[in-house]
């Protein structure tokens, strides 16, 4: 199939300019200021003066298949995914069983191959020893390896200091950690229960999951990446202390280390826990408004590399638990683009940037072949945006699995019209069309 895209405001190469976009079959053929006659059959699409943006690349979600198919599975999330204009996801290894062998890892590419209309890759995750299979890794057809350097959702906590010195120093392919002290962390816990038994307030979570326990293990992190050279990113930054460790100074492609922010920590603050409670229960925790400020800051700035969601669905009733026992997560997928643009109206970010660190920087980072960029000759992983048209986030629209999402009620001013993944159409006006276009992704 091939589409003429008419007078659409897209980002080429970090500006903002209206064209026209040829794609023929699965690529981007020609992009222009006027495109005239076409030899070859194809739909014309007026997109006129509507967004045509890259389709993001999200690369922490946690979709929960295999094992935990009750709260979601790659064939639901992958769905919300394209519905909210994310074309490319990268999952995490704490399933049931975990991902920590490239066997087990291999069926869920098999299963995503089945199921997913977006482009998909999933990550190993380290154990304290699993190591072997740490460096059997494929680093052209895996995103990566995922270390829990805190305790989170799954049980796959690494701290013993001798894993974590051979992993820094023997894997050659990009470590991804999820950055908490744990001795902290837990030490934070046993005082909040001592001091409120089972019924700890939402509003502590940012007081035990602190600040000192992210900046902790996370110049931790960085300490062994510079002394080995490792290729280390840091997932979902929470605190304006961490930012001190990365740097704005050199070009992203040159980077050793690097971060990512998520929506939620963009969006939310911890003055919310009063209303919110559970629903913004999260691991790294959301914190003081100060951070949710100096973080976008940092992505504007170049510090922070990646926006992210780190989608990570739990049932309703599950929610509904004490502190304690009520997980840490949120469903964000079929949102986050959405709550980005939304903060590009409000003047708070500009469009240039919120396509790059959620698009471009994303596949530059992960070193991800020809996707991200609105380029001739990449993969046509598109979203027309339609600015004109509102989307209110409500119970019978949301995809996700788990029927529930902390944005019910908030209205965007912007909506999903259609999402592209390798030219084809997968969603369109609210409605799924069934194609299966999702690949695995590619790494150089």
């Amino acid at each position: 199939m091939a589409y003429l895209f008419k007078n659409c405001l897209t980002v080429v190469e970090g500006k903002k300019k209206y064209v026209d976009v040829l794609v023929k079959k699965d690529r981007i053929e020609r992009v222009d200021d006027e495109i005239g006659r076409v030899a070859y059959k194809h739909e014309e699409i007026n997109a006129d003066g509507k967004l045509l943006i890259p389709g993001a690349i999200d690369d922490q979600v946690h979709f929960r298949e295999p094992g935990l198919t009750h709260k979601a599975d790659i064939q639901t999330e992958s769905r919300a995914a394209v519905a909210g204009g994310i074309t490319s996801f990268m999952e995490m290894p704490n399933t049931n069983p975990q991902s920590v062998t490239n066997a087990i890892l291999e069926e869920k590419y098999k299963r995503a191959e089945k199921v997913s209309p977006a482009n998909y890759s999933f990550y190993l995750g380290a154990t304290n020893d699993n190591i072997e299979e740490v460096l059997k890794v494929d680093r052209q057809n895996v995103c990566g390896v995922k270390v829990f350097m805190g305790s989170s959702t799954g049980n796959m906590l690494v701290d013993d200091e001798q894993t974590l010195d051979a992993i820094f120093s023997q894997c050659n392919h990009l470590i991804a950690t999820h950055c908490e002290t744990e001795e902290i962390v837990r030490r934070n816990t046993e005082a909040a229960v001592a001091s409120y038994g089972e019924d700890i307030p939402f509003y502590l979570h940012p007081e035990i999951r602190s600040v000192d326990a992210c900046y902790s293990s996370s110049s931790m992190a960085v300490g062994l990446a510079k002394k080995y050279g490792t290729r280390l990113h840091i997932l979902h930054i929470t605190t304006a202390k961490e930012l001190g460790l990365f740097t704005n100074e050199i070009p992203l492609g040159e980077k050793r280390i690097t971060s990512e922010a998520c929506v939620h920590h963009l969006w939310f603050d911890a003055d919310q826990y009063e209303t919110m409670g559970s629903l913004i229960k999260c691991n790294p925790a959301i914190k003081a408004k100060e951070n949710k400020e100096a973080i976008l800051q940092a992505v504007i700035d170049n510090r922070i590399d990646v926006i992210a969601t780190d989608h990570a669905p739990h049932t309703w009733d599950e929610k509904q638990q004490k502190y304690l026992k009520a997980p840490s997560g949120l469903p964000l997928v079929q949102h986050a683009v959405l709550m980005m643009l939304e903060m590009v109206e409000q003047g708070k970010i500009s469009l240039e940037k919120v396509v790059e660190k959620m698009s471009g920087a994303v596949a530059e980072c992960f070193n991800l072949h020809d996707r991200g960029y609105m380029r001739e000759g990449y993969k046509a992983d598109l979203v027309l945006v339609d600015p004109n048209t509102g989307y209110k986030v409500s119970k019978e629209n949301l995809l996700y699995k788990c029927g529930w999402s902390p944005l019910e009620g908030q209205y965007f001013k912007n909506s999903i019209e259609s999402t592209f993944v390798n030219g084809t159409l997968v969603y369109h006006k609210g409605q799924l069309t069934g194609a299966l276009a999702g690949e695995r992704l590619r790494f150089n």
